[in-house]
């Protein structure tokens, strides 16, 4: 039955809320949000569509639903979450999986600030948001060169008995062994953070009048510290001030495109200084126009980060009402810029600029990529393009702790979503053909009953015995006609030598240093090895851990669950004296001895 809009479009009313577009088959290929459903939902099917992407959508709906909301605002979070759940063909989609990096200045009686993800606890304080996690620790860097703070765990902090390397390069004021007063440090603290929220005027303000009377008072060690701080501060400060922007916080928008690809860069003002740049790349975005790109990116954006005081973007079709469902999803006033002057012009261009290189670079790689793909294909002789490639490791230590992994290369990048670990089981420790078996088998037997992608290629880091082994697997699971190469480091374990057996064939093949199927099986295989290593590691580590408390005769798994708790891990434990041992429920004071003596 075909779509009656004109019976749909009576019964909507004048509302705000969400629609959504369904197709014959009952998937949602389009979801959006309005301010007036009715009003917004009947531009679709007018004569003359907004452009022929829209056209092309238009002619596939087959249904169409509702969702009334009480406010733009929520039209818009509920609009964003629908997005992110279903995927929808004709929406442009942004994703962005790590989440935004902060400065955490932490509520102990000598705070510590140091580089956080995730939830925001009272009465810890926040700073932020940063585009990068290197941006973060840059940051972190300049406050422990500046005001000397510490980063060092609670744990940590509440047993060290003597000054760290970082009191003694002069980055920490060891407030742990007293070397500062409580007043001191939370005064520094106070700098930081005026810092943090672009009031650096004041802190160097603070800072002259302390070094003016150290200098009256003849302390001159303490008015040079004054100067070092005030020079450094002054430093960091040059080139950064954006005063211009005419907000502390503000966020710059800018979108471009190129041969159907488009790219947006956000700019990030916080406290009135740039903290850098983070570019995104949206997919279902061909043939759309830049007001649908950067509508698209704000909507999805900013329900679910910070809206600063000031958005200057580019290309925003109606900027009153954007601002209007900003300030009711922030809670205060937003001002939306769509055509700045003076310096808020200049970072948008420079924004603009940003993206076009982005967006270059971006194109460029992938180009590299489709070229040691298509090299791939011809190397191998396949019939169709090999696109898919899997590829599995194993990595131990003398058989301790064996870890498997397999990472998954698709679309022309790496595909870190889909990688996975297998802690290795009921194998002979040091048994890598074993290893290999319980790792194929655990990956594939899913795929064995028709769950899942098929690989084009399986990559195997190894040598003829390793990928025999993977093979049998294969063909046990009945999937031996997927294509299979083992790669074996070559001489020396230099990149470059590598020796490529594919399953069916006699013998090794080489391919030239340069080689663009070569460099793409390398680039592969060296995340394999990164991520199983890095994997096991990890269990290496945590069984390491364990063990030493557990070689402890009278420490049960109680005790040893209250010690850990306690002292926020095995580091605290270690670095705990006997009387503290003696405070944990149910240890002793010969017990706290015999563990203290254990231990170290």
């Amino acid at each position: 039955m075909a779509f009656d809009a004109k019976a749909f479009l009576a019964g909507l009313p004048n509302l705000p809320g969400v629609y959504r577009f369904l197709n014959a088959a009952g998937e949602v290929i389009y979801v959006g949000k309005a301010r007036e459903l009715r009003k917004r939902v009947s531009s679709y099917f007018q004569k003359t569509p907004a452009s022929p992407r829209t056209a092309l959508m238009v002619q596939q709906v087959a249904g169409a639903e509702t969702t009334v909301t009480r406010t733009e605002a929520e039209a818009l979070l509920l609009e964003a979450n629908l997005i992110k759940s279903l995927q929808p063909r004709y929406n442009v989609l942004f994703r962005d999986d790590k989440s935004y990096g902060y400065i955490l200045v932490t509520s102990h009686r000598f705070p510590q600030i140091r580089f956080y993800r995730g939830a925001q606890e009272k009465p810890n304080r926040y700073f932020g948001p940063f585009p990068s996690a290197w941006a973060v620790r840059e940051t972190i860097g300049h406050l422990q060169k500046i005001f000397r703070l510490r980063t060092c765990d609670d744990t940590v902090f509440s047993h060290r008995s003597r000054p760290c390397l970082l009191a003694q390069i002069h980055r920490c004021s060891a407030p742990c062994v007293g070397q500062i007063a409580e007043e001191d440090y939370r005064r520094d603290v106070g700098h930081a953070a005026q810092f943090l929220e672009g009031r650096e005027d004041e802190v160097v303000a603070e800072l002259t009048r302390k070094m003016e009377a150290a200098s009256e008072r003849q302390d001159y060690e303490a008015a040079a510290r004054f100067r070092d701080e005030i020079r450094m501060l002054q430093r960091i400060l040059s080139g950064q001030a954006v005063e211009a922007l005419g907000a502390r916080d503000a966020d710059v928008v800018a979108a471009v495109d190129k041969d159907g690809a488009w790219c947006v860069t956000l700019a990030m003002v916080r406290g009135g200084r740039h903290l850098g740049d983070r570019s995104f790349f949206p997919q279902n975005a061909a043939g759309s126009d830049a007001a649908t790109v950067v509508g698209a990116f704000l909507a999805q954006h900013y329900a679910v980060q910070p809206v600063p005081a000031r958005v200057v973007a580019d290309a925003v079709e109606d900027a009153p009402a954007l601002a209007e469902v900003l300030e009711a999803v922030a809670g205060r006033a937003v001002t939306v810029l769509t055509r700045p002057q003076g310096e808020a012009r200049l970072w948008l261009e420079m924004a603009r600029k940003n993206a076009e290189l982005a967006l270059a670079s971006r194109l460029s790689a992938q180009a590299t990529q489709e070229a040691r793909g298509a090299a791939l294909t011809e190397f191998l002789g396949a019939a169709s393009p090999v696109s898919r490639i899997e590829c599995f490791d194993v990595s131990h230590t003398m058989g301790e702790a064996t870890v498997a992994s397999c990472v998954v290369y698709d679309r022309g990048g790496m595909q870190p979503s889909e990688y996975r670990r297998f802690n290795v089981k009921d194998v002979a420790a040091g048994d890598d053909y074993g290893a290999m078996r319980y790792a194929l088998e655990a990956r594939y037997r899913k795929l064995a009953e028709g769950e899942g992608k098929t690989p084009d290629l399986v990559l195997i880091d190894g040598g003829i015995g390793q990928l025999n082994a993977a093979r049998a697997v294969m063909q046990d699971l009945g999937l031996a006609d997927i294509a299979m190469v083992g790669v074996a480091k070559g001489e020396e374990r230099k990149p470059g030598l590598e020796q490529l057996f594919v399953a069916g064939e006699e013998g090794a093949r080489r391919l030239p240093p340069d080689h663009p199927a070569l460099h793409l099986v390398q680039q592969v295989r060296d995340e394999a090895h990164r991520f199983a290593i890095t994997g096991h590691r990890a269990r290496r580590g945590k069984a390491r851990t364990a063990s030493r408390l557990e070689d402890i005769g009278a420490v049960g798994p109680k005790r040893r669950q209250k010690l850990l708790a306690h002292f926020g891990g095995l580091q605290g434990v270690v670095a705990a004296s006997v009387e503290d041992l003696q405070r944990v429920e149910g240890i002793s004071r010969k017990l706290a001895q015999r563990i203290y003596d254990e231990l170290h």
